[in-house]
């Protein structure tokens, strides 16, 4: 067994390996760039190597950098996690050359099976079903858009050396291949410092189905089941679990064979995924294989206790598997909650900024729960343009499916974050939807289910019950401190608009809530919340919930879930007197163009006194390795153009205005 291994990358994965390390006793060493300086996996690593600018082509992408730290340090191995140069074979067959130990697949795996277009012909040649389209490199927009045509629309625009989300485009017409071959072009080189793009056939209302492979250096594989990863926007993956709701036991053996004699065709020895695009009748293909440790491993990891990191290096080191496939049984079910750094009401657009709080839910056993939580990142650190936007990664089991959705609806209440955009009210939301808890998914959903965006959702009685008592509740306690000659029992809550007449009666962790126009009579019991304080706990008629609350110019912004109010807690004569001020103007902003969010200015198309027609492109913003087309949304001449291509822009920085 290795004594020193060399983490090759950053966040938190670079924390998920160290963990393992710690506890098979292998002391550790991280590389890290500028931006990385100050994080939590420098602070945790036994050795630390500085390599480089935050940009990933400058540190994280850079081999010899890499070979160095291990010279430097000592290291025997280096585990690569997921991205950079995972699976990059050149990389691979460099560190066996300085006598350095890759953990992950030999290189001949990773060609055969990582590169998007060489893993298309080797399924072929083992007669493995595989999705329609062009198996070879396209050389430019036109020879694109005819493989396009050839194909027939919907295509995929995919980046050979791709994964993680980045560097795909789905076309429609022909349009959408002229406009997104460049964008994904320049997605894979700035991502993969690899270009090469392969064009396929779009399943219309697919299910994203992944079998996790394991396999030794002594000719042995074997499958972990499945993990189902239907629930994406933009490509990237949001909500994963395993098992799938999909699956039956013969469909489930059945891809499991397949993905194993796939993987033994090819001499692979690690963990890897291979990926299959499933339709609603279990019907399956093979879309490609990720030769290298997946984002959502947790979820395999919870429901077979089998500690993938450590399988990895266990392999690496030429030691054979510890158990065999009839070994292997699914336990319980899982669910994995990707925390982004986006806001989910901007489209999901990249955020950036520095986590003003972070308080993840407890980490635990809690009676037949399980709550994980992988995360690089503390209160304080700040979350960069120049990396992925993924902030941590939320898991629960439970006995069965229900249970663990359950549990992720009560970790997401109790995940609190402040100072950037983040997306917690999205996945609460889908927590909640009677289709995702009926397992009805495909790769659409969101699409299907938030056709206009996410923008919240509405409070349902219990959510309104909740708000209001909460707002009375911190209106109480703040009273009692600041002026208690001033509390009195009778209010009048108004909640986004609405007046409801509430009498509130005890006081300290209990008290009595009555909605006195319906009649009824709650408790709220257990409160835990101090002022400044931005959770707000307790038991509203025997259900413990979790809001976020802060205050707001008048009131308290309360929010459960995805349901968000503005909540006023005032007098009878305070509330007659409310009613008589005007309304607030929102700014006019329909002369401008404005940053959908922060980023980095590629380009400005337009200029001053150049006339623009509503759809025409004028600027692409770039975050988070992804570039995004600002389009206008009505003709006009423009008047003024703000900052300049290479410059830095804030979210609702003016872009352009117009005359």
């Amino acid at each position: 067994m290795f004594k020193k291994i060399l983490i090759a990358n950053r966040g938190e994965i670079a924390v998920r390996i160290i963990k393992t390390c710690r506890r098979l006793g292998i002391a550790t060493v991280v590389v890290y760039s500028e931006a990385d300086a100050d994080s939590m996996a420098v602070e945790m690593a036994d050795e630390t190597v500085f390599i480089g600018p935050a940009p990933a082509s400058e540190s994280y992408l850079v081999a010899d950098k890499i070979v160095a730290a291990c010279r430097e340090t000592g290291a025997e191995a280096v585990h690569p996690g997921f991205g950079f140069l995972s699976e990059n074979a050149g990389f691979a067959r460099r560190l066996a050359d300085e006598g350095i130990v890759f953990i992950g697949p030999n290189p001949h795996a990773i060609e055969a099976m990582g590169d998007k277009i060489e893993s298309k012909k080797a399924a072929g040649k083992a007669n493995v079903s595989v999705v329609p389209g062009h198996v070879g490199e396209i050389d430019d927009v036109p020879h694109a858009i005819k493989i396009s045509e050839e194909i027939g629309y919907p295509v995929m625009l995919k980046a050979s050396a791709g994964g993680g989300g980045k560097g795909i485009r789905i076309a429609w017409n022909r349009q959408d291949v002229e406009e997104g071959f460049p964008a994904v072009r320049a997605e894979a080189k700035s991502s993969f410092g690899d270009d090469r793009i392969f064009i396929e056939k779009f399943i219309v209302n697919p299910r994203h189905i992944e079998i996790q492979v394991l396999g030794d250096k002594h000719g042995n594989v074997l499958h972990l089941f499945e993990r189902e990863c239907s629930i994406q926007r933009r490509n990237q993956k949001v909500i994963e679990e395993a098992p799938s709701p999909l699956l039956d036991h013969d469909t489930r053996m059945a891809m499991g064979a397949q993905a194993v004699a796939l993987a033994k065709a090819v001499g692979y020895d690690s963990a890897g995924t291979v990926e299959f695009v499933a339709g609603q009748d279990k019907s399956f293909f093979f879309l490609e294989m990720n030769t290298r440790l997946q984002v959502e491993h947790p979820v395999t990891e919870l429901i077979t206790g089998v500690d993938l990191v450590e399988q990895m290096i266990r392999s690496a080191a030429g030691l054979p598997l510890a158990f065999k496939q009839e070994d292997l049984k699914i336990n319980g079910w899982a669910m994995e909650s990707r925390i982004y750094a986006e806001d989910p009401y901007r489209g999901f657009l990249p955020s950036i900024g520095r986590l003003v709080r972070y308080s993840p839910p407890a980490e635990d056993d809690q009676g037949p729960i399980k709550v994980r939580n992988d995360a690089g990142v503390r209160e304080g650190d700040e979350i960069s343009m120049f990396y992925d936007p993924m902030i941590s990664k939320l898991s629960t089991w439970g006995p069965d499916r229900l249970q663990a959705i359950d549990a992720m609806g009560r970790a997401l209440e109790d995940f609190h974050i402040e100072g950037l955009g983040q997306n917690i009210p999205f996945l609460a939301a889908v927590m909640d939807q009677a289709r995702f808890r009926s397992g009805e998914l495909s790769t659409n959903y969101i699409k299907d289910e938030f056709p206009d965006g996410f923008h919240g959702t509405v409070p349902t009685e219990f959510q309104r019950d909740l708000m209001a008592a909460v707002g009375c509740a911190m209106h109480r306690i703040l009273t009692a401190r600041s002026a208690p000659q001033l509390l009195r029992q009778d209010w009048v809550v108004i909640e986004n608009g609405e007046r409801r007449m509430v009498r509130l009666t005890n006081g300290g962790r209990d008290f009595s809530v009555e909605f006195q126009q319906e009649g009824r009579k709650l408790s709220l019991t257990g409160v835990r919340w101090k002022p400044g304080e931005a959770n707000f706990r307790g038991s509203l008629h025997g259900h413990d919930f979790t809001a976020q609350v802060k205050p707001a110019a008048e009131g308290f912004i309360v929010r459960h879930r995805a349901a968000q109010a503005h909540v006023l807690v005032l007098s009878p004569r305070q509330a007659e007197l409310h009613e008589k001020l005007p309304p607030k103007q929102a700014a006019d902003t329909s002369k401008m163009i404005l940053s959908p969010m922060p980023g980095l200015l590629v380009s400005l198309d337009v200029e001053v006194g150049q006339a623009v027609t509503s759809g025409q492109q004028v600027a692409i913003v770039e975050a988070m390795k992804m570039q995004n087309i600002i389009r206008a949304e009505r003709d006009g001449v423009v008047k003024l153009v703000g900052p300049k291509a290479g410059d830095s822009v804030a979210a609702d920085e003016v872009l352009v205005e117009f005359a």
